[in-house]
């Protein structure tokens, strides 16, 4: 990592990391989680047992855009836990794709910065269209945990199939020994899954006066 001194741009001078592709993306190195339990980073401030929890960030981009304007006012806080996934800053396939990229850039920054700091990362994976496989998988680590996402990506078969695709190909690709997987998982999905379940899976449980769905590790409920 280079350090530089002169004035802040887009947190350079807190440093530049080694990076792959075209764009320079930071390289994040492959770690495994023994994190059971994870909460989203808005409530993170008031976690009591941190050291119990993993951190995702599958919320919307205001509640943490702060940490990408203030990296060095939560590194004690991320510190804490026992794992932290990379922000997921949205690469909406609607977005400008410098926007998309710079996304994966930010993200991929504050995980480096992280590992720096002795923090263990494990990436979010995002991905928009196929034509994203060009970049969006850069930096990512290559055997150990990786974090993803389907909320919001099964509304039509369109969405649905551009979810499957970018999941095949991350499997592919980076080959996770690790999924955590937060929402509901669609049928088809491989890999050595940990379900983890998204607000709006409790939520439907509640109004369906269902028990709310557990997390579950390849299929079988923890419980």
């Amino acid at each position: 990592m280079v350090y530089r001194t002169e004035r802040n741009y887009e947190n350079l001078n807190k440093g530049i990391f080694p990076g792959a592709g075209r764009f320079d993306i930071p390289i994040l190195r492959p770690e495994l989680t023994t994190a059971e339990n994870w909460i989203s980073f808005n409530y993170a401030k008031g976690c009591e047992e941190p050291s119990e929890h993993g951190v995702h960030f599958f919320v919307d981009d205001y509640q943490f855009n702060r940490i990408w304007a203030h990296p060095d006012n939560y590194l004690g806080m991320m510190a804490r836990f026992d794992t932290v996934c990379t922000p997921d800053f949205s690469t909406y396939t609607d977005f400008p794709r410098i926007i998309q990229i710079y996304n994966h850039y930010r993200k991929h920054w504050l995980g480096a910065y992280w590992q720096a700091h002795g923090i263990k990362v494990i990436p979010t994976i995002s991905w928009s269209t196929p034509d994203s496989f060009a970049w969006c998988f850069d930096g990512e680590p290559v055997g150990g945990a990786v974090a993803v996402s389907s909320v919001g990506t099964q509304a039509s078969p369109e969405s649905a199939d551009l979810f499957m695709a970018g999941y095949n190909e991350m499997l592919r690709r980076l080959q996770p020994a690790q999924i955590i997987f937060y929402g509901k998982v669609p049928a088809g999905c491989e890999g050595n899954i940990f379900h983890v379940t998204a607000f709006q899976e409790k939520l439907k449980a509640r109004v369906k006066g269902k028990k709310e769905p557990c997390n579950v590790r390849d299929g079988v409920p923890d419980d």
